[in-house]
């Protein structure tokens, strides 16, 4: 009986610190959208973290005193389980909640591209490309971006051009100084689109700033080493997008010739970093974003 005890305990011991590890999950993903939370929120989950890391201390401190006791180790194996039945719970919540808005987004952001013949898809690709690329970072980099918030600013990055006339998104040839100067506000008009919702807030510079040059030549002129991670990111993306994508004004680009360009503008335009981490991405997996794309588009046009 007392092998069983303690085997009970240490099962929950495991359980508890899965659960402190379920537990920071939740609070990263709240404190992604800690701007539409109340201090209240916050703090509750902090104390519900702290709870469960007690709880972790308890079962150890139980197992080395070796209590010789069934039901001792009954109790700590079954409140194991409730807490890790309870936060799986909230997690897999959290992971609709989080898919069935991405899908709502998707679809806006088709809806919204309808408008401009050379532009349907492009978001999308962006986002899987800067999603890809987020996949890739090496640890030091990617400690210092939240992918959920990477997707939705990769996905919304030009939801600027709402508000740029369709003769200039549509004009078959190249702009001229006036019309480029409109064109180059949608990212300017992205960000106060977006400003609104609250749980954006930390994605509006990178929407902002994503046609920011690295040598200061950008839109807003921003030295490089002021432009947001995310910014870079999503240039990368935006940029082999461009590339790679036919339009009514030029064909599309292989991926060979797109990541010879890339490489050319590392440094100047690009970030040289995370351009040396989407050119290491094997080919096929660079492909099979653009693939993904043509499948979701062909499938909302058969829904149509």
């Amino acid at each position: 009986m007392f092998i069983l005890s303690q085997s009970m305990i240490f099962i929950g011991i495991v359980l508890q610190l899965n659960n402190i590890l379920l537990s920071l999950r939740l609070i990263h993903f709240h404190k992604a959208i800690a701007s539409s939370k109340n201090k209240w929120s916050r703090f509750m989950d902090v104390i519900d973290c702290a709870m469960i890391v007690l709880f972790f201390v308890v079962y150890i401190i139980i197992f080395t005193l070796k209590i010789k006791s069934i039901w001792i180790g009954i109790i700590l194996l079954s409140g194991a389980l409730f807490v890790t039945s309870v936060l799986n719970w909230m997690r897999l919540m959290i992971d609709d909640e989080k898919e069935n808005s991405l899908e709502i987004s998707r679809s806006l952001i088709g809806v919204i591209e309808a408008r401009d013949q050379n532009l349907n898809g492009h978001s999308l690709q962006v986002q899987e490309l800067s999603d890809l690329i987020y996949r890739h970072l090496p640890p030091h980099l990617k400690r210092q971006i939240d992918e959920d918030l990477l997707t939705n600013a990769s996905l919304f990055h030009d939801v600027g051009k709402l508000g740029i006339p369709e003769a200039i998104l549509n004009k078959p040839g190249k702009l001229d100084d006036d019309e480029w100067k409109i064109m180059r506000t949608h990212p300017s008009l992205s960000a106060k689109i977006l400003e609104p919702l609250k749980s954006f807030s930390p994605i509006l510079p990178w929407v902002k700033f994503h046609h920011e040059r690295i040598d200061g030549k950008g839109y807003f002129s921003l030295p490089g080493s002021e432009i947001p991670l995310g910014a870079r990111i999503i240039s990368v993306a935006d940029t082999y997008s461009a590339i790679n994508m036919k339009r009514s004004y030029k064909p599309g680009k292989s991926y060979e010739e797109a990541v010879e360009i890339i490489k050319g503008a590392a440094g100047t335009q690009l970030d040289q970093e995370i351009v040396d981490v989407f050119c290491s991405i094997p080919k096929e997996e660079v492909e099979s974003c653009t693939k993904r794309v043509d499948e979701t588009l062909w499938e909302n046009e058969r829904q149509e």
